[in-house]
């Protein structure tokens, strides 16, 4: 089943948060309702960005790289470009 990478940014607090979920929506939802502990009192979200990969595993890898790499300026020209041009 496809899985997608997406990245949300707070519409108070200028943060952004990546993660990965076979359904993006759901999360944003969740995130946005407090289920998410680490993002509470820090949104709302929105979606900013999603790619889709073809499975679970590899969407996970993506996500993992780009969350090690605490780069800013990365995720803000993955927005602009609206591509990840990152492999596993």
């Amino acid at each position: 089943m496809d899985s997608f990478v997406y990245i949300l940014e707070s519409e108070n607090c200028d943060r952004f948060y990546i993660g990965s979920s076979q359904n993006p929506e759901k999360r944003l939802s969740e995130h946005n309702s407090g289920k998410t502990t680490s993002l509470k009192n820090k949104g709302p979200w929105k979606i900013v960005f999603r790619q889709k990969y073809s499975t679970n595993q590899k969407a996970r890898a993506i996500e993992a790289k780009l969350k090690k790499m605490k780069n800013r300026k990365i995720l803000e020209r993955i927005i602009r470009e609206k591509e990840i041009k990152i492999s596993v």
